[in-house]
């Protein structure tokens, strides 16, 4: 008898060997009907794989994150069995799943269109209706090398010379078309219902710029008709919030090519960033740290010692002077190690903790800028703290309680916590890795809250605790890191006197909140739709005359403002009242101020806020009170 074990701790008894279809058969045809694949002993399979031992078994379907997996890498073979339908001269390449879909790569004689995207999802449906049976045969290396290039698929027949000689290779079936895969895939065609061609892109053969250009079809697929549609809405509210286009629309900042990756600030963009900066730096004071600024390019020799060129180098800058080699620094760690060398330190003077909106150069791959969101050059609000190791626990605990008061404050209330663990290339030894992955754990367990863990994304000198938000959209950034780096300080000799007056290193702590200020201001400007908040709004007031008749009051109004610290701009021109309140709307203030006679003759101002809400005639007293309100409140 054989036994299978089921997630719900009960067990199914067969005589002999049994596919997982046959298994979901025996427990219900419902199921039977909805199975996409299983997960035998933890390894995700066929449902035509055949169980011939007594196995753990979970039938996967649309519910399974699995499930959805499984339906996506069928989706990628069903797009090259269209285009082999459509255009039997193109070759197949790769199709691998990605974050929300698929794309599969393409070698053709011409460029496929956007009119060519229409038949190719056109014929995907139609092969998808056939619910034609996918079948897995298992052919030797060679005799698979052959079969491809029998069928013209040269590129197929390259990736399966790739794999050792002495070991089979698995091959997918649907009607008369035939692909190279891994799998599992679904039972059938049928079962891929919703599906979208998403967009055309060109990729090089294996990644290299010396082959081919091949061409690359995007596309998305789900289990439900709804979740597409949430999804491609998703898409298109982030479409309309696009940093990138905001930020020239609303005058905030630009890119050109002098400067590649790096920001050109304009006033309005760089009003926001004071904004950050500032309630960051305040941030700072009220709990402990003191600010510096350390040199932007240090010399090659100190690099070598934090272990940075070594581990870091393809993306650090260098320059040379005078027969010394230098480096512009890609973090702010060994500066503020040296600011804490410039004297004797005793165990009462820790935790020491710096704090530095420290400017930092990293050499970006130009094909990964991407507008404010990732730069060659940005500014971290950055933080080192040099404590004991008894007092690790507790530095933490305080700083995961600041970093989520500032991302209250910034309206991110949805944060998950994840801790990225030692990479393979990394410093230190197992030993002091276990001493600093369990330290971070422990603070983690002592601020009482749950995490992920990510075994190899940790930093080389150290593990991070990292802080993913989800913006209006629900999609993730990761902003915060605390890391614990036991190895740099002493690399670098850092010591203090401890209480025996013996000499010790001290522990680093590498901590951040929101990072690069840059990519967080890109989040918050698409978060908010451009539509920032009062209190990080650039010009946060905006105030309109009727008429020439206005024109003083107006500014008397505006510099009343000005002096209780609001950002305001005025508007004289002789242009339509209602023109110019459409025109300033369309920059997305907080509040527009109309003055006309009226208003002038009694002191007041008629207020609009934004959204084209009115708030009716207000006295300058009652509109500075509510105006401080949101600034307080963050509103």
């Amino acid at each position: 008898m054989l036994s299978v074990r089921l997630p719900d701790g009960s067990a199914r008894e067969f005589d002999g060997p049994v596919t997982v279809a046959q298994v979901a058969a025996s427990i219900g045809t419902g199921l039977a009907k909805a199975a996409l694949a299983g997960k035998v002993d933890g390894k995700l399979v066929d449902t035509s794989f055949l169980i011939e031992k007594d196995s753990d078994l979970a039938i996967i379907t649309d519910k399974d994150a699995d499930g959805l997996e499984v339906i996506r890498h069928s989706t990628a073979h069903l797009l090259a069995h269209a285009v082999k339908e459509l255009f039997p001269e193109a070759q197949v390449t790769i199709g691998p799943v990605i974050e929300n879909g698929f794309y599969y790569d393409f070698s053709y004689k011409r460029p496929f269109t956007p009119d060519d995207l229409v038949l190719i999802e056109k014929k995907m449906t139609e092969l998808a209706k056939k619910d034609e049976q996918v079948t897995r045969k298992v052919l030797p290396r060679d005799e698979a090398v052959a079969y491809f290039k029998s069928i013209g698929e040269a590129y197929k027949a390259e990736i399966i010379e790739s794999i050792p000689a002495d070991q089979d290779v698995s091959l997918y079936s649907e009607g008369n078309f035939t692909d190279l895969c891994r799998g599992p895939h679904v039972p059938s065609t049928g079962k891929l219902k919703v599906f979208k061609l998403m967009k055309l892109a060109g990729a090089y053969w294996r990644g290299d710029n010396k082959n081919e250009m091949l061409q690359r079809v995007y596309g998305t697929a789900w289990a439900k008709k709804e979740d597409q549609e949430q999804y491609l809405h998703v898409l298109e509210e982030a479409e309309k919030r696009d940093h990138r286009k905001l930020g020239k629309q609303l005058d905030f900042f630009h890119f050109q090519d002098e400067a590649p990756g790096l920001v050109f600030w304009h006033p309005k963009g760089w009003a926001i960033w004071q904004a950050v900066e500032q309630y960051m730096r305040n941030k700072y004071q009220v709990n402990g740290y003191q600010e510096v600024k350390a040199p932007q390019i240090l010399d090659r020799t100190l690099w070598e010692k934090t272990g940075h060129w070594e581990n870091y180098r393809e993306n650090m800058f260098s320059t040379e002077s005078e027969n010394r080699s230098y480096a512009l620094k890609p973090m702010n760690c060994p500066g503020h190690v040296q600011i804490y060398n410039s004297g004797m330190k005793s165990y009462r003077d820790l935790p020491l903790r710096f704090g530095e909106f420290g400017q930092c150069h990293r050499n970006e791959p130009s094909g990964a800028l991407h507008g404010i969101m990732r730069v060659r050059g940005f500014t971290q609000d950055d933080g080192h703290i040099f404590c004991t190791e008894e007092q690790v626990e507790s530095e933490v605990t305080a700083f995961h309680a600041q970093a989520m008061e500032v991302y209250d404050d910034f309206g991110f209330e949805n944060i998950d916590v994840k801790l990225a663990l030692r990479p393979d290339n990394r410093i230190g030894s197992d030993e002091v890795w276990d001493m600093a992955e369990e330290s971070l754990r422990s603070a983690l367990r002592a601020c009482g809250v749950s995490w992920t863990e990510l075994p190899g994304e940790g930093a080389f000198y150290g593990p991070k605790i990292e802080y993913h938000l989800k913006d209006s959209l629900g999609r993730p950034w990761q902003v915060g890191t605390m890391q614990v780096d036991f190895s740099m300080p002493g690399r670098l000799g850092a010591e203090y006197v401890a209480i025996d007056n013996s000499r010790k290193v001290p522990v680093m702590l590498h901590r951040a909140i929101v990072g690069s200020l840059e990519r967080f201001i890109g989040i918050l400007i698409e978060n908010h739709a451009g539509a920032l908040p009062m209190w990080l709004a650039p010009i946060q007031i905006s105030v309109l005359n009727i008429s020439d008749a206005q024109a003083e009051y107006v500014q008397k109004v505006a510099q009343k403002l000005r002096q209780c610290g609001f950002r305001v701009q005025t508007d004289l021109r002789n242009e339509k009242i209602t023109y110019k309140i459409r025109e300033h709307s369309v920059q997305k203030l907080p509040y527009i101020l109309v003055v006309g006679d009226k208003e002038r003759d009694a002191n007041t101002v008629a207020v609009r806020a934004r959204g084209n809400v009115d708030l009716g005639v207000m006295s300058i007293e009652a509109l500075v009170e509510r105006l401080q309100q949101d600034v307080a409140n963050k509103a």
